[in-house]
């Protein structure tokens, strides 16, 4: 049985942890830092660190606050934010990532998915999408959520996954910081045209949420949330705990 992995996540602007709901509305969280220390020692399975700003400024990410982040782990770190170029992965891991992930990047160069996994392995390009309806297709936003690129999220997963990546990150704008549960339908449609690792991302809200998606969509392979983790309210451990007395397979 494939152990359920549950991530974390770092989104960072101005070198501090940020939250929103719906890609908007974001607020002051914590240093990232602080933040990675404590998941590393709470029992994270990863930790995911995004530039959230890097895309939409149209500047490098930050490498001081990801090399101090990853000085503080011994836990697998994905980073993403500005990744546009294959040098930018080469300067990503060289500070301390150990898979990177490319979204607005990969949108305005598709190659960059190939060219990046012939380099450096499939086990190391992330495809992340951040997705939301649109007229009743699963549409994909790109520079944090702010641009609609009208691309149709299902057929472009399908793309990403054939040219190399080899794990994907599916970010559901409609149910990002609702709280509500994860975005079963959308993470349902487009993990089922990949053969590769789905991490589901955005609305997680309680404990219940990572049973009813790891339940109701055994094809996915982890969890992924920021909010109730950087609360407090939701601990990592606790998760894992309810998610074994459910007969999900967990690392404890």
């Amino acid at each position: 049985m494939i152990t359920k992995r549950i991530i974390p996540c770092l989104d960072v602007r101005d070198g501090r942890v940020v939250k929103g709901k719906n890609f908007i509305g974001i607020r002051d969280v914590d240093d990232p830092v602080t933040l990675g220390r404590r998941y590393n020692a709470e029992g994270a399975d990863e930790l995911v660190f995004y530039d959230i700003t890097a895309s939409s400024d149209g500047r490098k990410l930050f490498i001081d606050v990801l090399e101090r982040v990853a000085s503080e782990i011994f836990i697998p770190l994905t980073v993403g934010g500005g990744i546009n170029t294959v040098d930018d992965f080469d300067r990503v891991l060289k500070s301390g990532a150990d898979k990177v992930s490319v979204n607005s990047g990969a949108i305005r160069d598709p190659s960059l998915i190939g060219t990046a996994a012939k380099k450096y392995g499939n086990q190391c390009v992330v495809l992340s999408m951040d997705v939301k309806r649109v007229d009743g297709k699963f549409t994909v936003f790109a520079k944090g959520g702010r641009e609609n690129t009208g691309i149709d999220a299902i057929e472009w997963a399908r793309r990403g996954y054939l040219a190399g990546a080899g794990e994907l990150v599916l970010n559901s704008i409609d149910t990002d910081g609702v709280r509500g549960g994860f975005d079963l339908e959308m993470l349902a449609a487009i993990a089922d045209v990949v053969d590769i690792p789905v991490i589901a991302s955005g609305g997680a809200g309680k404990t219940e949420d990572f049973i009813e998606l790891f339940k109701t969509l055994p094809r996915v392979d982890a969890g992924l949330a920021a909010g109730i983790f950087h609360s407090g309210e939701v601990p990592i451990a606790d998760v894992k705990k309810a998610l074994k007395a459910e007969g999900i397979s967990v690392r404890l």
